[in-house]
């Protein structure tokens, strides 16, 4: 049997969070869905990963272990990339318990599939089609209702999810194992709720605080003099928290991602920044954002009422009270920049100038509350390259390539998924 981890046509709602990756790609907790499947399965089991085609080569180049949108058996279980899997999922991932010819649905989502591979190709050419149409292929089989399952169905689930998923990461922590190099003059409370790894650097005056939650130093992760830690916080290996940052309660800070200011109960992938003072509260920042210094998000509307969200045109009920900053990868704001209550910035944006910029700012735009113009794909390009070869991180032809589909599509009021 081949387990086949796939993207359906939800994907759209996702966007732009979504553009330059797989779905299971998101992050909530400290984990990537990807990485919660292959955690939790341990390796008993191979996954191949379906995605869009223009994401693959990247992909491929990225997980040379994996099988990407091929097929080798007839016997196929399909996995939803949007499943936040844990450990009921997981083991009947592992074990196959999945009756053939069942479309095993929760609510309208197809969760898991066993099916005949046959069903799964397109007639043109006999590959699996971009994005699966799952309404379709449920009318093919006998439908089973399950429950219980946490799935991203919105892309504020994101931020929904996060708190228990990443207390549900953290059992998964050696809390209590303090190594690196700490400072003596460090506040460390409640000790055995702390981790650090080797090689992180705990400087003078800095504050752990684990009293009301877990604190987690990732291995070579700097946490700069007068920083203060506390109400669950995990920083990912190689990652920095600036001199006299005020990190806490839910926040997850990416591999080599740099923080500063206040964080409160937000995601940032790996390789972003937001090293200067400034508020950013229930946000998520994809990988190669910039925020400016004195950037701040709102969080929290003034008459305290749910948030509502602009997503292809349409605004969309979150029903939550705190949503800031919903940010796709290499975007950027200047300095003193502001964003409203759930606002969804798209990918490659540069936002500036005074006042607030609209709720939803189109990828690969230029501009602020003024109005925006499209971004130029050759500019563009140029300073992804200069981001990352900042970061030691060549742009490889493959994701170059990924890039200049986005930035064109985008550019040319085309969805690219």
């Amino acid at each position: 049997m081949q387990i086949v981890v796939f993207e359906d046509t939800r994907v759209l709602e996702l966007k732009p969070l979504v553009n330059l990756k797989p779905v299971y790609g998101l992050y909530t907790g400290f984990r990537s869905l990807q990485e919660k499947f292959e955690y939790l399965t341990r390796g008993n089991v191979k996954l191949t990963y379906h995605l869009r085609r223009y994401l693959a080569p990247f992909f491929a180049e990225q997980h040379p272990e994996c099988l990407v949108n091929r097929l080798e058996e007839r016997d196929v279980l399909l996995v939803n990339g949007r499943v936040v899997c844990d450990e009921a999922a997981a083991r009947a991932i592992s074990e196959g318990a999945f009756d053939s010819g069942k479309a095993y649905m929760q609510g309208e989502t197809l969760l898991f599939a066993r099916v005949d591979s046959s069903l799964l190709l397109t007639a043109d050419g006999g590959l699996m089609p971009d994005l699966f149409d799952t309404s379709r292929l449920a009318d093919e089989l006998v439908a089973e209702t399950v429950t219980g399952f946490r799935v991203i169905d919105n892309l504020w689930d994101v931020i929904a999810f996060h708190p228990d998923e990443l207390l549900r990461d953290a059992e998964t922590l050696e809390l209590g194992h303090i190594e690196g190099d700490v400072h003596p003059s460090v506040a460390i409370i409640n000790r055995s709720n702390i981790y650090v790894g080797p090689g992180a650097v705990i400087r003078a005056g800095a504050v752990l605080d684990a009293e009301e939650g877990f604190v987690a130093v990732g291995s070579g992760a700097i946490v700069e003099s007068q920083a203060v830690l506390m109400q669950n916080v995990f920083l990912a290996p190689w990652s920095r928290v600036k001199i006299g940052a005020k990190v806490f309660s839910n926040v997850t800070i990416g591999m080599a991602s740099k923080v500063g200011g206040e964080v409160e109960d937000s995601l940032v992938e790996p390789f972003a920044n937001k090293q200067h003072d400034g508020f950013l509260g229930h946000s998520y920042l994809s990988s190669w954002c910039n925020l400016g210094a004195g950037t701040n998000t709102s969080d929290l509307k003034n008459n305290y009422s749910p948030i509502t969200l602009s997503i292809n045109g349409q605004l969309h009920k979150t029903g939550l009270q705190f949503l800031g900053l919903l940010m796709g990868d290499h975007s950027k704001s200047s300095i003193n920049s502001m964003f409203n209550t759930g606002t969804v910035v798209g990918t490659g944006a540069n936002i500036f100038g005074g006042g607030f910029p609209p709720k939803a700012v189109p990828s690969f735009s230029w501009g602020g509350s003024q109005g925006f113009e499209n971004y130029d794909v050759e500019k563009a390009v140029e300073t992804a390259m200069r981001v990352m070869e900042r970061r030691k991180v060549t742009m490889s032809s493959a994701y170059e390539f990924m890039f200049r589909f986005v930035a064109r599509a985008e550019g040319m009021g085309q969805s690219v998924v």
